[in-house]
């Protein structure tokens, strides 16, 4: 059974930053790209990056050089690191294998003062 499940969301200021994990297991985590998409209340899934089997990385340009993806094969972990957060961040993250279906239960981000 594939797992996902996410975590390190919170509550941070504008500006502020978030580094948020995806552990895995059910599936062999070093052959597949890890996209990492959000859903703000009220609105569709928006794919924020991929990181590729390798650690070659694609951004959405919303979050283009404020956004890092990772990750370590050997832990089956991905990562997530939000620097310069902005309001419009504020969502439900989810990492996933698939972009249009993720699985995990998600982590809460808000950007708020």
């Amino acid at each position: 059974e594939v797992r996902m499940v996410e975590s390190g969301g919170d509550l941070v200021q504008p500006g502020g930053s978030l580094r948020l994990s995806c552990v895995t297991s059910g599936f062999m985590f070093e052959t597949y790209p890890i996209f990492w998409v959000r859903q703000a209340p009220g609105k569709g899934l928006e794919r924020v990056s991929m990181v590729g089997r390798l650690g070659d990385t694609t951004y959405a340009d919303s979050v283009k050089g404020r956004f890092t993806a990772s990750r370590d094969n050997a832990k089956k972990t991905a990562y997530l690191q939000m620097d310069s957060l902005k309001p419009e961040d504020t969502a439900v993250y989810y990492c996933a294998i698939d972009p249009t279906r993720p699985t995990g239960q998600g982590t809460q981000v808000t950007v708020s003062s």
